[in-house]
């Protein structure tokens, strides 16, 4: 047993040595940028890919399996659609909970109107926006989806694990309600196809819209964008109108993916005889 973990061990410490030594090769540097990216990375790949690589060798299950572009073409407009309408939907209910926020919390609503300026580096801004679109969600979604979606199903069936796992996602999240709906959505379309990259795709475009909004300092979506407290007051009404019509529209597209999981929901709820 001890030899069989030996190696993983000596692998583990020698991994944990590198990733100190480089922090601190940065550190001395003293480049800010090079030291964010390299956080960031880390925290995207190290750690998702310790907690990953743990989960599918314990499992036998191989990347292939949960991860393949079979059947994935007829998805892509269908994820477009969706990403849009979370957006809508995570953007309207934002501003929303920001205006009912201003009665009792003024200045923290003050604090995130406020706009964060970007440096003026282009090759961290890309590095950030790639990491953001694309590495982010790929880790994400296996460790939330692939991973604690799995757990969760299994200690307590498929509609709880599936509640249980969006609601872990949206707690790391500042829009607690929008990341909720977001993390349902690709929870049930990873339990719809089995397959890891429709919620990534979800994921990823997701993310890349909220890039281009950052960086570009954009808003495909004028009539709902606030830039200051003023706005949660004359754009609260077309925000609610967003608000519902975007629920609406959700809660169909999350019927149509629920559509045929009741007897899967069934199956796992059943206790192990």
């Amino acid at each position: 047993m001890f030899e069989e973990k030996k190696p993983r061990f000596v692998l583990g410490l020698m991994t944990v040595a590198a990733i100190v030594s480089v922090s601190l090769i940065l550190q001395a540097a003293g480049n800010p940028f090079l030291n964010s990216i390299f956080m960031l990375l880390l925290f995207y790949t190290v750690l998702p890919g310790w907690i990953c690589s743990y989960y599918f060798r314990k499992r036998g299950v191989k990347i292939r399996q949960v991860l393949f572009f079979r059947g994935i073409a007829r998805w892509l407009l269908p994820i477009l659609g969706i990403s849009m309408l979370v957006m809508v939907f995570s953007t309207s209910i934002y501003w929303l909970l920001l205006r009912a926020l201003m009665a009792t919390a003024p200045a923290l609503v003050d604090l995130l109107l406020t706009p964060q300026p970007l440096p003026d580096v282009l090759w961290y801004l890309a590095a950030t926006g790639f990491i953001i679109a694309i590495i982010a969600p790929i880790a994400e979604e296996f460790v939330f989806r692939g991973v604690i979606l799995n757990q969760m199903a299994e200690l307590f069936g498929l509609w709880k694990g599936i509640g249980f796992t969006s609601l872990i996602f949206a707690v790391f999240h500042l829009n607690f309600l929008g990341a909720f709906v977001f993390a349902l959505i690709a929870a049930l379309l990873y339990v719809k196809t089995g397959n890891l990259l429709a919620p990534i795709l979800l994921h990823s475009a997701n993310n890349a819209l909220a890039v281009f909004q950052a960086f570009a300092g954009a808003s495909f979506m004028d009539w709902l964008a606030v830039t200051g407290v003023s706005e949660l007051y004359t754009k609260a009404a077309p925000n609610l109108l967003a608000l519902i019509a975007s629920t609406l529209l959700l809660l169909l597209v999350i019927g149509w993916l629920s559509r045929g999981l009741a007897t899967a929901a069934q199956a796992s709820d059943r206790p192990n005889s």
